[in-house]
């Protein structure tokens, strides 16, 4: 009977340690063989997130539906990371994303690269404008991964963004519509207020996003 109950209590206390994670975050299962999804946003609480204090910065909270709403403000609003240490390469971010209202980026997607940081602005420059900013001193709008995109007001788009050594990659609907070589390369933040989003962060501008799902994998 002893050697059962330790049969059964074993695979237990093993699946309790791997699928645990501390300081709050929640690991979802994943398929023999594959790393779990770490996730980042729960659709219930910003426990391991802060506001950031931009200027003239809109409301921030979860909707009915558990989406992370970023209202419209006068320019910048957002909030960042507070969590436990998250890399710094070879990890994808995937995440849900609309924009509501407005008519420039509903996601600014600061995240670590290596010792530096870059931000994916989804809709900026008058809400078409996908991109990188900043490679080699060039922001979204002048380097080649500046390109044109359009958004259509309440639809939601996937979002995922994989980073490496080597290059930044990313998708929208399953399209690739981003690869970008950066090893060797000037890979940093565009001057200014939004450099308060490091080391992880999401911000819009005069615009409103409705965000969801939010989760990061180790490669």
């Amino acid at each position: 009977m002893k050697k059962t109950l330790l049969i059964f209590i074993l695979p237990v206390l093993a699946c309790t340690l791997v699928f645990s994670s501390p300081e709050g975050l929640k690991q979802a299962p994943s398929p023999s063989g594959k790393k779990a999804d770490i996730i980042l946003f729960d659709g219930k609480s910003l426990d391991n997130w802060a506001k950031t204090d931009f200027a003239g910065k809109g409301e921030i909270f979860i909707d009915g539906n558990g989406s992370l709403v970023l209202e419209m403000g006068a320019e910048l609003s957002g909030l960042h990371w507070k969590g436990r240490e998250l890399p710094k390469s070879n990890y994808e971010i995937s995440l849900q994303a609309k924009r509501t209202m407005g008519s420039d980026f509903f996601c600014g997607l600061t995240f670590p690269y290596k010792d530096s940081h870059a931000t994916l602005i989804l809709g900026g420059w008058g809400g078409a404008l996908i991109g990188i900013s900043s490679l080699d001193d060039f922001d979204a709008s002048e380097n080649e991964t500046g390109d044109a995109y359009v958004f259509e007001d309440h639809q939601w788009y996937d979002i995922k963004l994989r980073v490496t050594d080597a290059e930044f990659t990313v998708w929208i609907d399953g399209e690739s519509v981003i690869d970008c070589e950066v090893e060797g390369r000037r890979v940093s933040m565009r001057p200014g207020e939004i450099e308060m989003s490091v080391p992880l962060g999401i911000c819009t501008f005069a615009t409103t996003g409705v965000l969801k799902n939010i989760k990061l994998r180790k490669l």
